[in-house]
């Protein structure tokens, strides 16, 4: 099946059921306990950095891995899997020296998830399974000074992350991705960069993705780290067209659940959710069982409100299973007929008429 086949019939697919997104990758890592000398492999064995914790660099060293990783979760359900890629672009692998690497990281994560989901894709020919090209928010923020003293200093500008954003893009593009997924979008800006530097590669490329939009909530007043309500949010971002949008991360299910709710009801495209397993716990461990978060989603799913829906921090294919078997009675959200008027967006949405 080519890419355009697939995406023709993930539309199409998305129409019909509630899809599945797959669960935390670094999760999964962590079960491996890899030490410095698992991270660095063979081909970084010298290197004069400590590697450890570059979960982005393991589809070079263990690429066997981060494939097993991806076939678990589509065994366990999953319609769509991301890229090992949060942070595989040079602004984030500049911590670890590693920046000229972004464009192949990319390259070979996406095959990697490919040659998974291709493999699956073989066994169920009536249901592909669906690779997103997955696209962090860099560990800056292009709209918040990092500094208290100088609320004017920035550490990163709009231009630099539309250039990281672009090398990735290519690299994913050019692995087999067949969506764009921009995740965990703490700062609108940052995303803003993500999908001006993704819309220049499409025309570079001569090729059109779909793309997914994924928002994290950074306190219980419902806001992202810019300041947006989910509607503002929204309103920020529909220029894209995206096909999907939504949140991930921050929290579990039962606190983004007012956040989910306000969106779906304002967009009129596919809701896309993956929250984590609960709130941390005092050793920053998610202690959500797979029954707890299923029940929790069964009810989102009941009420009509997500389109597609998978799990983010202290998920596993067990949480994955629990999720895909919870939401396979309900219809996916009806998109709304949302009326034509000025919507804008600052902190709060402003719509006129």
């Amino acid at each position: 099946m080519t890419r355009d086949e697939r995406i023709q019939h993930l539309k199409q697919a998305v129409k019909e059921r509630i899809l599945i997104l797959d669960g935390a990758m670094g999760t999964m890592i962590q079960r491996h306990k890899l030490d410095e000398e698992g991270y660095r492999g063979e081909r970084f064995k010298d290197f004069d950095r400590d590697l450890k914790g570059n979960n982005d660099l393991l589809v070079l060293t263990q690429p066997d891995i981060i494939r097993d990783i991806h076939s678990a979760y589509m065994e366990a359900g999953a319609d769509i899997i991301g890229t090992n890629t949060f942070n595989a672009q040079s602004i984030s692998q500049a911590d670890y020296g590693l920046e000229d690497l972004s464009y192949e990281l990319n390259v070979v994560a996406a095959k990697l998830a490919r040659e998974a989901a291709d493999a699956w894709g073989g066994k169920t020919p009536d249901r592909p399974r669906y690779v997103a090209g997955a696209i962090g928010p860099t560990n800056r923020t292009a709209s918040i000074s990092p500094d208290v003293n100088n609320p004017g200093f920035r550490n990163v500008d709009f231009d630099a992350l539309v250039e990281a954003y672009s090398t990735q893009v290519r690299g994913l593009i050019e692995g087999g991705a067949d969506l764009i997924l921009i995740e965990t979008v703490f700062d609108t800006l940052n995303a803003k960069a993500a999908g001006f530097a993704v819309e220049e590669v499409f025309d570079e490329m001569g090729v059109k993705l779909p793309i997914m939009i994924s928002g994290t909530i950074t306190d219980l007043s419902g806001r992202n780290l810019s300041g947006q309500t989910p509607e503002a949010f929204w309103y920020s971002m529909r220029h894209l067209r995206p096909f999907s949008i939504g949140f991930n991360c921050s929290f579990g299910a039962e606190q983004l659940r007012p956040s989910v709710d306000e969106i779906a009801h304002v967009t009129d495209t596919y809701v896309s959710i993956y929250p984590n397993a609960g709130l941390p716990n005092e050793m920053g461990e998610y202690d959500e069982t797979p029954e707890q978060m299923a029940v929790l989603l069964e009810d989102w799913a009941k009420s009509g409100l997500i389109n597609i829906v998978g799990g983010c921090c202290g998920t596993t294919p067990d949480h994955i299973r629990a999720i895909a078997d919870a939401v396979a009675p309900y219809a996916p959200r009806a998109i709304p007929q949302v009326e034509h008027k000025l919507r804008l967006s600052g902190l709060e949405p402003f719509v006129h008429g």
